[in-house]
């Protein structure tokens, strides 16, 4: 793991690379955003990152701006993107990740604002190769007509979107019309008793680490697959 610093006109933020296990390595950098209560270092974050490097995907984290300064409200969107894009722009050039195949996620508000950035229409998102949405937030808990699918349709990249069936922010069947407006492939994995973090419940038949490895070689699985390679 290596630390770096990224600086944009979003401000300076830091960021975390996860170079991938060297004999597994598949051309793959996955730029990873956190979600609104939590940075980088959250063990969701840790873990995920960690786990994808070991299977074989270059990962690459970072902090929103207001992390970094210790703030508790989430930077304006247009902040959130440049910052965002400063970072997939940093991990293009790495010295550990050069050359490798792009990918933007998050969980919750970090893949909102990841699959901006995949709708912008811009060469920034003609660069991408795909878009993998951890825990997406269609709506608000309790407020399904504030919708947050109005750019879906000008995603252009592949998608796979892992969703739990309990999550208070859209349920898998609840994000299915809007993403079926996306015009390339999309995957929508639901996660079987999942909460917005993908956990199951407490005291069921699998611990939230054996679901969350699951879904570590799924995506890795998913990213190879995108590339034409073996999984």
């Amino acid at each position: 793991m290596t630390a770096l610093r990224v600086v944009s006109d979003a401000g300076e933020s830091s960021a975390l690379a996860y170079p991938a296990d060297a004999g597994r390595r598949r051309g793959a950098t996955l730029v990873l955003a956190h979600g609104a209560g939590a940075g980088q270092h959250h063990p969701f974050m840790s873990g995920f990152a960690s786990a994808l490097a070991v299977r074989g995907v270059d990962v690459m984290t970072f902090n929103f701006p207001y992390i970094d300064a210790k703030g508790k409200v989430p930077d304006r969107v247009p902040v959130l993107e440049a910052c965002f894009r400063a970072v997939v722009a940093a991990a293009a050039t790495h010295p550990q990740l050069e050359g490798n195949a792009l990918f933007v996620g998050g969980k919750s508000m970090g893949g909102r604002i990841a699959s901006h950035l995949a709708a912008a229409g811009d060469d920034f998102a003609a660069g991408l190769r795909g878009l993998i949405l951890l825990g997406y937030p269609l709506h608000p808990p309790g407020k399904p007509d504030q919708l947050r699918s109005a750019h879906l349709p000008a995603i252009r990249v592949p998608v796979l979107c892992l969703q739990g069936t309990r999550d208070p922010f859209g349920s898998p069947e609840e994000l299915d019309p809007h993403f079926r407006t996306v015009p390339g492939p999309v995957t929508i994995h639901a996660v079987e008793g999942g909460d917005h973090s993908l956990a199951p419940r407490k005291g069921g038949p699998r611990t939230a680490q054996q679901v969350y490895a699951d879904l570590q070689d799924l995506i890795a699985g998913w990213i190879a697959r995108g590339l034409g390679r073996a999984v």
